[in-house]
């Protein structure tokens, strides 16, 4: 987990470059379309580091005095069940022995989502090394990008 002691960029400013990077990306993007996400992948890995190692060279250097890794996931979103033109209420069933089942109803804002876990751990001076991930939300578009940004001391 990042904290501002030993983060090259500060967090703000690293949260401002990942929703720039994103919008950037993902401008021409109206929904998820699985043959593009490598390619904005691609995009938001690209920026995202070209921006990273600008902000972390010091005035007068060739190079930062970090190596950096950034990963990004693009996670669909179940179409939400408003845009189906469906009720959300409670559905009853017939089993196969005769007997009933009830559904209960999604919970508002629900259905057009869908879970993810991701865990990631590392060997390092926790002195000079981190990583910090950020969750940018696709909103209407149907996806949200996740992005994670690893920094060792060099």
């Amino acid at each position: 987990m990042a904290s501002e002691t030993n983060s090259p960029i500060p967090l703000k400013r690293l949260e401002q470059i990942a929703t720039d990077v994103c919008n950037s990306a993902l401008a021409s993007a109206e929904y998820y379309d699985h043959p593009k996400t490598a390619e904005w992948n691609g995009i938001i890995i690209q920026k995202m580091l070209k921006a990273v190692i600008a902000e972390a060279t010091q005035e007068g250097a060739s190079s930062p005095t970090y190596k950096f890794a950034v990963n990004s996931t693009i996670v669909q979103h179940v179409v939400p069940n408003a845009q189906l033109n469906k009720s959300t209420g409670t559905s009853t069933a017939k089993a196969e022995d005769d007997s009933l089942t009830t559904t209960p109803p999604a919970k508002k804002g629900q259905a057009g989502r869908r879970g993810m876990q991701s865990s990631t751990g590392g060997y390092w001076n926790e002195k000079t090394d981190g990583m910090w991930s950020f969750k940018y939300d696709g909103g209407d578009k149907g996806l949200d990008a996740v992005i994670m940004l690893i920094w060792i001391a060099v």
